[in-house]
């Protein structure tokens, strides 16, 4: 009987205990929200998102800046000068400032690295302000360029870029929270999220932006701040949305780029995009915008484990596509012998980040020889396949339009599906 009751005491006790445990201490949520806001960095986030944290590490978002004086192994070639004045001097009457007077940065002299899935530029010092040297190296192709060697050091990176390369740049003190598009670049500032403890589940959702909680035209803003091209509305001269968060509406911010204001360098007579972080210029005018797919419907930011694809898509290639769209045959122009790929004819690699055509379209809509022989400087889905590179336009349509007519049960041929996009 002793045993007996010793043990139901010891029960008692025990449910006791985890009651009193169990009752969350009193949370001044009023009392932190007073509080300003400010960045913690991606070390305090892991604290309690480690999964998400190392899926995070596994993106090219947080190898956008890298502090080469605490990493080496970040700059991804060597720094050797004569390689690069010699690989200049090939482009010849392209430069501004002749090859042997262009700055070359000694290695000592590179603070951090921008870059190093297609290129890489390097961030240098000069009267305490950062600038990109005027150097740049293409991966791919294993080559040095130029990029704005006549005015480079007139271009201060903080205003020009920073925003977007690094996360919580602030002008007015010349500084940023941490380099590469950190937690906080998509979560807005985590100081108060940090502050309360993790018992407080309800009150810590209320202090932070979780994007996939917000309405999807302001979600995908998020994204659209930074693979944008175009100006800052808040601060003359920016390059980056200054002032945007995480939440906001991205127009109030910023103003994107397009041929009809004469960006005739980075966008092409029809508004597609011909350069590098202009996905979103590209998306808005697709059918995708219209129906609602946005870009985190075929791309992780950050997901566990081992990331599959180069371009952080869910599945690799034509397989992302086939998630939605289902190919019942292969009639008509689906019957060319790319079919089955649709990113060659669809996504065609018509934008530049280190050499021209490395990147794809964000349009989704096929460009047809017809839009070339319409305008030379657009380029066609055809023409940036080997196969048909050198291959005369007028033909190359002609087939199309033979491949695009269905037959009928009668014999008689349907006309083609008038060919339009949506700009």
């Amino acid at each position: 009987m002793e045993t007996k009751a010793a043990i139901l005491i010891g029960i008692l006790f025990a449910g006791t205990s985890f009651l009193s445990c169990s009752q969350e201490p009193a949370v001044d949520l009023e009392a932190v929200l007073k509080q300003p806001q400010q960045f913690v960095g991606s070390d305090t986030c892991k604290q309690c998102h480690l999964e998400h944290f190392d899926s995070w590490q596994m993106t090219l978002h947080s190898r956008m800046l890298q502090d080469a004086k605490k990493n080496e192994d970040a700059i991804i070639v060597p720094i050797d000068e004569k390689t690069i004045r010699e690989d200049l001097a090939k482009l010849g009457d392209t430069l501004k400032v002749p090859a042997e007077e262009i700055y070359v940065p000694k290695k000592e002299e590179i603070l951090y690295t921008i870059g190093s899935q297609w290129k890489q530029r390097y961030l240098v010092e000069k009267d305490g302000t950062l600038f990109i040297s005027p150097i740049q190296y293409n991966a791919e192709t294993h080559r040095w360029v130029n990029y704005h060697e006549n005015d480079w050091d007139k271009r201060p990176w903080l205003l020009k870029c920073g925003g977007c390369h690094a996360t919580g740049a602030d002008l007015e003190k010349q500084t940023f929270s941490e380099p590469g598009v950190a937690c906080e670049a998509c979560h807005g500032k985590g100081s108060w999220h940090a502050a309360l403890p993790k018992t407080a589940v309800f009150e810590k959702r209320q202090t932070i932006v979780n994007p996939a909680k917000l309405t999807m035209g302001v979600a995908v803003q998020i994204c659209g701040s930074c693979h944008n091209r175009g100006n800052a509305t808040q601060v003359k001269g920016a390059g980056w949305p200054v002032g945007y968060e995480p939440g906001k509406s991205l127009e109030a911010y910023y103003r994107s780029t397009s041929y009809e204001v004469g960006d005739v360098k980075h966008v092409y007579a029809n508004e597609f995009s011909k350069g590098h972080h202009q996905q979103y210029i590209d998306w808005v005018q697709s059918q995708h915008y219209t129906e609602g797919v946005t870009c985190t419907s075929c791309h992780y930011v950050h997901r566990i484990g081992v990331p599959p694809t180069r371009s952080q898509t869910r599945s690799a290639g034509s397989s992302q596509c086939f998630e939605c769209h289902v190919q019942v045959n292969n009639n008509m122009a689906h019957s060319i012998h790319s079919f089955a790929n649709c990113l060659g004819c669809h996504m065609p690699r018509i934008a530049k980040s280190a050499e021209s055509g490395d990147i794809r379209s964000h349009v989704f809509v096929t460009l047809l020889p017809q839009d070339t022989l319409r305008n030379p400087n657009i380029p066609n889905s055809c023409q940036t396949c080997h196969k048909h590179k050198d291959e005369n336009l007028k033909e190359l349509q002609a087939q199309w339009e033979k491949l695009a007519v269905l037959p009928s049960p009668a014999g008689r041929q349907i006309e083609p599906i008038p060919y339009h996009y949506s700009r």
